[in-house]
């Protein structure tokens, strides 16, 4: 017990600011590697015989090591139904006791379990099976016995007995372990909570329906699972109520989920109107507004227009005609010869001559 508290237990110890130790509860890395575990443990009815002297381990030897041809031969038993990650601590507890373990696991029959302690889920073949693969086991003894008598002890040679420490009462006695324990031979290990048969069992009853309609479902019949004609037409209709409930609960959560798109969408519907407004309401007042670019606008133009219908005030003095600038003498471009003299040309004589042949007959 001792060795597998230091195995679990990984915190370390440093030194703190001010001298105190303080407990490093980082947990470590575990190397990799791999088992050279590739089949499952043997039965005790089919290993060899040992013929060789059997003498017990003391305690402080088995603390302190043994040779590696001489391991320290611990076994535990039990009923081992529907095994369970309990049970596998149990016997890795157990595995862990001394340096040098050869675990030897006991399971009792079918009919020894049924008379002393009730019915199983599972038969005995199929618990012998199980507990045969599980990694700590070096040994599965069979229909192994309620009570360890000296003659099962020497028989498979054992050194140690492991189980939990509370007593295990039975119909002869008020612990079954009270005379290894006297022996010195009992090794306590501890139970895992939560988890134990009796509690797996409990969960299957008390959800005894759940189950019921799940093993439906998957094709097993109602003369298999033992359930009536009328009983099976209930489970047939709450498992499409469930299926319509399932159906009314993912639309729920689609119309929730598209509700929620909606608002954020909304949301950022909203934040772009905000911005877009706030520009449009800066740029209409930078344009608008008292001090914007149209009342700017308007009194340049209004200036220039004063100033264009204004009279302009006339000079003080005149200039004199030699001051004056010569007008500039414009001229068409399909005139190129000089232009006849302003003056009409006088004609009196000719005009004359010319009446005087009109008055000739």
């Amino acid at each position: 017990m001792e060795a597998h508290s230091s195995g679990l237990n990984r915190k370390r110890r440093r030194e703190g600011p001010n001298g105190e130790t303080e407990n490093d509860e980082r947990a470590r890395k575990i190397p990799r590697r791999t088992s050279g575990l590739k089949e499952p443990a043997p039965f005790a009815d089919q290993l060899e015989v040992v013929t060789t002297q059997y003498t017990r381990v003391s305690l402080d030897e088995a603390r302190l090591g043994t040779p590696e041809n001489r391991p320290v031969r611990v076994y535990a038993d039990g009923i081992f139904d529907m095994f369970h990650s309990g049970h596998a601590r149990a016997l890795m507890q157990a595995k862990c006791l001394f340096p040098n373990t050869h675990l030897i696991v006991g399971v009792c029959s079918d009919d020894l379990t049924h008379k002393l302690k009730g019915f199983t889920v599972m038969n005995e073949d199929e618990r012998y099976d199980a507990v045969s693969h599980c990694r700590y086991v070096d040994e599965v003894v069979r229909n192994a016995p309620w009570t360890l008598t000296p003659e099962f002890l020497a028989k498979h040679r054992i050194d140690f007995v492991a189980h939990d420490d509370i007593p295990y009462v039975s119909a002869e006695s008020d612990d079954v372990y009270k005379h290894i324990k006297e022996a010195g031979m009992f090794a306590p290990t501890q139970r895992t909570e939560g988890i134990s048969t009796s509690d797996i069992i409990t969960r299957i009853v008390r959800d005894y329906d759940v189950y019921v309609r799940r093993n439906l479902q998957r094709g097993y019949t109602a003369k298999e699972l033992n359930v009536s004609f009328i009983n099976e037409k209930k489970y047939h209709l709450q498992e499409r109520v469930d299926k319509v409930k399932q159906k009314v609960r993912d639309v729920e959560e689609k119309s929730k989920e598209f509700v929620q798109k909606v608002e954020e969408k909304s949301i950022d519907l909203i934040q772009k109107w905000e911005e877009k407004s706030r520009e449009f309401i800066g740029n209409f007042l930078q344009m608008f507004g008292p001090d914007g670019a149209l009342k700017h606008m308007l009194k340049e133009g209004k200036g220039r227009m004063l100033q264009a219908i204004s009279p302009r005030h006339s000079p003080s003095s005149s200039p004199t005609r030699e001051e004056r600038s010569p007008s500039p003498v414009f001229r068409l471009p399909f005139f190129t010869k000089t232009s006849p003299p302003s003056s009409p040309p006088h004609y009196s004589d000719a005009h004359s001559i010319s009446e005087d042949e009109d008055d000739r007959p």
